[in-house]
């Protein structure tokens, strides 16, 4: 059977916790940079898996690419973010 969601762009994870107000500026200011550019966005809190909380656990907020990578942490900042976004070695 097909996937429905065949051709639709792969989801971002906002890594977060509960009434985090850095969070919710955070995301914010993310979709007032990308609006409706925004690929769709899952939420989850960094402390329901041990291995986030290790690894991102004091780096809250912190926006992962559907293959993991980090794409922008703490305050949310454009320029750092579109290079993250690029890749490394990217102009």
């Amino acid at each position: 059977m097909p996937d429905a969601r065949a051709g639709a762009p792969a989801p971002w994870l906002l890594l977060s916790r509960p009434d985090c107000h850095l969070c919710e500026a955070f995301e914010e200011a993310l979709q007032a940079h990308l609006g409706a550019a925004l690929p769709p966005l899952e939420r989850a809190c960094v402390d329901a898996r041990g291995e986030w909380r290790m690894r991102y656990g004091q780096r809250i907020p912190v926006l992962l690419d559907a293959d993991g990578r980090v794409l922008a942490e703490g305050v949310f900042e454009p320029a750092d973010f579109e290079r993250a976004r690029r890749g490394p070695g990217l102009c």
